[in-house]
């Protein structure tokens, strides 16, 4: 337990220096830097999670179906993987709404919107 603290400790008195510096011009400021870590946040780690969910997804209906006709233990652990797909689909839509909620609210929100939403073509006929 001992070990832990320290190592936290450690961690922030390394990390001091650049939160102490991101109000000044070498990081810039506060809310530019919280803003690129919104935007990582929902241009990188969201997106990343949601592929990996959907592999996990794909794979147990993979086990669930073709690996597990008839050995009801494949299709247990498909199921399984199908169900924890669905529950990571559930958290990254909640963290991705979270994220986006508290950055709207301290008015960070021009970097952290999704810029390209697909939407359905209008015809011109």
């Amino acid at each position: 337990m001992k070990k832990i603290g320290v190592s936290i400790v450690t961690s922030l008195s390394a990390l001091l220096p650049v939160i102490a510096l991101a109000q000044s011009g070498e990081f810039g400021e506060i809310s530019s830097f919280i803003g690129k870590i919104s935007s990582f946040i929902n241009s990188t780690l969201i997106p990343l999670v949601f592929g990996i969910a959907l592999l996990v997804f794909i794979w147990g209906i993979f086990k669930y179906f073709i690996l597990g006709g008839a050995d009801e233990g494949k299709r247990e652990e498909g199921k399984q993987l199908m169900l924890y797909a669905i529950v990571g689909f559930v958290v990254m839509v909640s963290v991705f709404g979270i994220v986006n909620m508290i950055a709207d609210g301290l008015g960070f929100s021009t970097e952290s919107k999704i810029q390209n939403i697909p939407d359905v073509p209008m015809s011109n006929t």
